[in-house]
């Protein structure tokens, strides 16, 4: 068979191929093992000039489980293994990626960032099952919600039962957690027969604490440089030279000679990834990817890392795809330069609605006001710092995107993964708004002109948290408990220890089941009502051109007072008004103020009595002539005629 990625085994009908780089020992063995993991043979591999051990191996087939001796030591898991079956630490299994018959031929992918509606999802919690199979089965669902894109949160293997898969260390392994690769092909299949893209959760800024074992291979995977978050970066940057972090007030102590070194094998690190995010997209039709916090991605070399990802993968398939980074540098240049991203999570967009809607004001929300003016900016721009100062760090933040053709270069979101899990309790916007309130943040994103995500759940307002939950051994687990509620001792809610001890504790499997969505929900009361909404939207700004594309000249963005947004979105002939007011009172909004229309028809309205919840103390907004009266929370959208 040929092989499409550098690493890895790779079965044919009288041998498999094994490649693997490990360029500082003298020896290397494949060791393989029966089906209860006992060695049954041991096989030498032969070293080429670049440091990549490569050999046949008669007696390994599809489904053989190996390992790695590496010199004399290990064995370990093969660092590019297809599949983990026993977890993280044990042997990996030959995997033939062309057994599985694809039937999505006629898929071609969605033309346009502009139409993209995402909805993120993590696999374990997003049903009962936890499983691809299970996922599979809620195609339908997802296609009659009116969503065209499933985002899946990171699915490279971690330790453990549960993880939200940022934990990951096998970036080549689909987790065995949820079943087998040839399941999660199925899955994407599925999807792409029922005309649903699925981008998948990539993290390239650092791997897992625990079962990370490509320092046993070469320590130069990660570099003495440059250090992330979670520790050394992964070496990505062929250059001597050291440059000084962002934040760090020097350069880091490393003498030339270390740095050369680092430099010599950067390319191959940098060909791991990069072929670790061709090999989701053309072996398992992946249709792009999000990629994780981008900003910890270090790489001073031209072109970056991340250009040369996008650009081998947009080349290795014959379809559109999309990359949507987090990066909260809000720097245009990220997609604007040769091979850039498709889109940036414009994070300040889902910051300004929680300040406005429930007044946040700690840890980063402290940047924002919230203000009907400052939301407007934002929505205009496309993210709201581009330069400006930012209080909480006194630093200057983010370039101005208005060089950008398009608004669909924004993600928004007003619930994702982070911004739940990340809360102490887990706890979602609409568990601490009323829903009236919630229906109205729901219909602006929506209706905004920016990529708009949903997070599981959101769109019928479940009960169920998003909390952080992981299954470490004991030792690292009391570490990771630990330092969540240390984490959160500098919030004024969480000051007292005793409150602390309230925090959810990550290794709890309840925090785990806790977090798993209720499906019963949907047809219930206020739930279905909420449900209700999200898909008249999200079928609404599918039919109309004007509330999909997103061209920089066709919106204009108005703060109409200190209570009510508007918006209009124009395409060919038509033009549509948006307006919003989320608190309560009494408003009235002169729509001829939004391009001089002098008739208007109601086509949306979020307190229409089949969106009506339990706690809906307003009267629907009306329309007297060109005049709309609020008298609170409500979501207009007119068609100006």
């Amino acid at each position: 068979m040929t092989h499409k990625t550098s690493f890895g085994a790779f079965p044919s009908d009288k041998s498999t191929h094994f490649s693997v780089w490990a360029p500082s020992v003298d020896s290397l063995h494949v060791v393989l093992y029966d089906n209860d993991q006992k060695e049954t043979s041991k096989h030498a591999l032969t070293k080429d000039t670049d440091g990549i051990w490569q050999g046949d191996v008669q007696e390994a087939k599809t489904g053989s489980l190996y390992k790695y001796l590496v010199g004399e030591s290990g064995p370990f898991p093969d660092p590019a293994s297809r599949f983990q079956p026993h977890g993280v630490h044990g042997p990996s299994e030959v995997i033939d990626p062309t057994t599985f018959k694809w039937t999505d031929q006629s898929w071609k992918g969605i033309d346009s960032l502009d139409k993209l509606t995402i909805y993120e999802l993590h696999v374990g919690t997003f049903t009962k099952e936890g499983t691809y199979k299970a996922l599979e089965d809620k195609l339908q669902y997802l296609k009659e919600l009116g969503v065209n894109t499933l985002e899946i949160l990171p699915l490279a293997d971690f330790p453990g039962r549960w993880n939200w898969g940022y934990d990951g260390v096998a970036l080549y392994a689909p987790t065995r957690a949820y079943g087998r690769p040839d399941e999660l092909r199925s899955l994407i299949n599925a999807a792409h027969n029922m005309g649903l893209s699925v981008l998948i959760d990539l993290v390239y800024n650092h791997l897992g604490p625990d079962g990370n074992y490509l320092n046993c291979y070469n320590p130069r995977y990660f570099t003495k440089k440059y250090d992330t978050p979670w520790g050394a970066a992964l070496n990505y940057d062929p250059s001597v030279k050291v440059h000084k972090q962002e934040g760090e007030e020097d350069t880091k102590d490393v003498s030339k000679d270390e740095s050369a070194k680092d430099a010599h094998d950067a390319p191959q690190v940098r060909k791991y990834v990069v072929e670790n995010g061709l090999y989701f997209m053309r072996d398992f039709h992946f249709d792009g990817a999000r990629l994780d916090a981008t900003h910890a991605i270090i790489d001073y070399s031209t072109p970056h890392v991340l250009q040369e990802l996008v650009k081998t993968c947009k080349e290795g398939v014959n379809r559109p795809i999309y990359f949507f980074a987090e990066d909260d540098r809000n720097e245009a240049e990220l997609i604007s330069k040769p091979n850039g991203l498709d889109a940036l999570w414009a994070d300040d967009f889902h910051h300004q609605v929680r300040v406005h809607t429930n007044g946040d004001n700690e840890s980063y929300f402290a940047n924002f006001t919230g203000s009907i003016e400052d939301l407007a900016t934002t929505l205009r721009k496309g993210w709201f710092y581009t330069g400006q100062v930012a209080p909480a760090s006194g630093e200057k933040r983010g370039t101005d995107p208005s060089s950008l053709d398009r608004h669909s270069h924004s993600c928004y979101c007003i619930q994702n993964h982070d911004q739940i899990g990340n809360r102490a309790l887990g706890e979602r916007l609409h568990h601490e708004i009323k829903l009236d309130e919630y229906k109205v943040a729901s219909s602006l994103l929506l209706l905004a002109p920016a990529v708009p995500m949903l997070f599981q759940g959101q769109e019928w307002a479940t009960t169920s948290p998003f909390q952080f939950f992981t299954d470490h051994n004991a030792e690292l687990g009391k570490l990771v408990t630990e330092g969540r509620r240390k984490e959160f001792g500098k919030f004024k809610a969480f000051s007292d220890p005793s409150v602390r001890e309230k925090i959810p504790d990550p290794q709890a499997e309840s925090t785990f089941q806790n977090s798993k969505v209720n499906w019963e929900e949907t047809s219930k009361g206020d739930h279905a009502a909420v449900l209700a909404l999200y898909k008249d939207l999200l079928k609404l700004r599918t039919a109309e051109p004007a509330l999909h594309t997103a061209n920089r000249p066709d919106l204009g963005v108005f703060a109409v007072s200190d209570k009510v947004l508007a918006f209009t979105r124009k395409n060919g002939g038509s033009t549509f008004v948006a307006v919003f007011q989320f608190k309560t009172g009494d408003s009235k909004v002169d729509l001829t103020k939004f391009g001089g229309a002098s008739k208007f028809e109601v086509v949306f309205n979020s307190q229409d009595e089949k969106y009506t919840t339990s706690d809906n103390n307003t009267k629907a907004a009306t329309l007297e002539g060109t005049t709309l009266h609020f008298t609170g929370a409500s979501a207009v959208v007119l068609r100006a005629q």
